[in-house]
């Protein structure tokens, strides 16, 4: 474990030596290791989730399984299943004023790239950004948060079990030493988390021209359409915000609401809030993660109630669970209440309504580009004009955070929620190098454009290929 910015450096430097031994890893060999990385993490399985609750002083088990572990799993299986193809040299057409020729993209491998990961879900959001990295033939250094260190233990048993300190590391510390990390000479840089961290982390990146992927967050907006009862939306949007106790990057953080249907909403969120927590003290609520992420919370509701909303509560808390905060209806609210103007990240839900579908576009538009947006619409026409109307890092109809659990669909933000994309193909792309190659044989027809110019052959070509 890094302690300091030398060991910092020493670690980066012992994986770029280690790659300049072997900058082009086998397909074979990638695939050895991410089985390797399956067979470890499923190996310590159940001393993660134990791990992961400790962290965030209870975490529902089922859903560290269902949202932390099992994509973790799946994407593993989807990059070998499909990584003999990612790899094949792609052809690239030629111009008949080349020819003969032929053209290709080489998909290389960056070299060693860095992983800042977030708290949240702190196995899919680690090992998601690694598992891309070296299917793609890359070498890892991981900062994991400090918010998680019983889970950083585990994760370092797991990456200790697969692979050596050249191939993957992980590094522990606070922000002295993620700061550091932010400023290594990595060939990528892939950070996880907030919008005003990810700012520090891309001047630091910047200083040595690392490229980076920058996956934010944002007020993501669930929009409800005209066409679609209160339960049908409800349905598919509570669990998306009730997730990990709304801490998670993508889930729906304020509702736009017909004005014709608050009440019906605000009744089918109690009605199904209790039909998927009928008993809080069972365990299948998760904690907010700490003490100072509680209290922000805290504050919010009371900001809001000081300025003029009204707050439901849709259950009591459990005498037996620490920071267990039931979701929070918040209407009546407005864009001076703190609540409206950052990503709230945690189990606050404020309902906007409106009047017709432009206008909640038009709130939709006056904020910066979110992470995610979920329209709930069965009509076509609705559909349509709002993907046209509306920039999103990622759109669910009819349901909310299931994007990110597509393996074939990118994952990333737009503008201030984020840049770059990886999961599938995305992320092979987003770590290698797409290196464009031509290639002649023994005849040159080139040289027949050189000069002398003024030639038949000069006339010839600008008859053809200038008009």
């Amino acid at each position: 474990m890094a302690t300091s910015t030398h060991d910092l450096k020493e670690l980066l430097q012992l994986q770029q030596d280690a790659f300049k031994r072997e900058p082009f890893p086998s397909e074979k060999l990638r695939i050895t290791q991410l089985k390797a990385l399956k067979e470890a993490l499923l190996k310590h399985k159940e001393k993660l989730i134990k791990a992961i609750s400790a962290d965030f002083g209870h975490r529902s088990e089922d859903e560290t399984q269902l949202a932390d572990i099992m994509p973790t799993i799946l994407s593993i299986g989807y990059h070998i299943k499909h990584l003999r193809h990612w790899m094949k040299p792609e052809k690239r057409h030629v111009s008949a004023l080349f020819q003969p020729a032929s053209s290709q993209i080489m998909f290389q491998p960056l070299g060693v790239v860095g992983i800042m990961a977030p708290w949240n879900y702190p196995v899919f959001l680690t090992l998601g950004p690694l598992i891309a990295a070296i299917a793609a033939g890359n070498r890892a250094m991981i900062k994991p948060s400090e918010f998680t260190p019983y889970s950083n233990r585990i994760l370092c048993e797991i990456i200790n079990d697969a692979f050596s300190k050249d191939e993957v590391v992980i590094v522990e510390g606070e922000a002295e030493i993620a700061a550091a990390f932010s400023a290594l000479p990595f060939d990528h840089l892939i950070f996880t988390g907030s919008t005003s961290v990810g700012k520090h982390v891309m001047a630091a990146a910047a200083k040595n021209l690392t490229p980076v992927t920058l996956e934010l967050g944002g007020k993501s907006p669930a929009l409800i359409a005209e066409d679609v009862s209160a339960d049908f939306a409800v349905e598919r949007l509570l669990y998306g915000k009730c997730l990990n106790s709304g801490q998670t990057c993508v889930a729906p953080d304020y509702v736009l609401c017909p004005e014709s249907k608050l009440d019906d909403l605000i009744a089918s969120f109690k009605k199904g809030f209790q039909q998927l927590y009928p008993d809080l003290s069972c365990g299948d609520y998760s904690s907010v993660i700490n003490d100072r992420q509680f209290s922000r919370l805290n504050l919010l509701i009371e900001d809001a109630n000081e300025k003029g909303a009204t707050v439901i509560s849709l259950a009591e808390p459990p005498t037996n669970q620490e920071r267990c905060l039931p979701l929070q209806l918040i209407i009546d609210v407005n864009d001076t209440m703190e609540v409206m103007q950052d990503e709230i990240f945690g189990p606050l839900l404020p309902i906007l309504t409106f009047k017709n579908i432009d206008e909640a576009i038009s709130i939709i538009q006056s904020k910066p580009r979110p992470l995610a947006l979920y329209l709930y619409s069965l009509d076509k026409k609705t559909q349509n004009h709002v993907l046209l109307q509306t920039h999103a890092g990622g759109v669910c109809i009819n349901d909310s955070v299931n994007h990110v659990a597509q393996e074939d669909l990118p994952f990333g933000g737009v503008g201030a929620s984020g840049m770059g994309k990886y999961h599938g193909k995305e992320g092979f792309l987003t770590f290698s190098a797409s290196k464009p190659i031509l290639k002649r044989g023994r005849f040159y027809s080139a040289k027949a454009a050189f000069p002398p110019y003024n030639r038949l052959i000069h006339r010839m070509i600008y008859r053809l290929f200038l008009k």
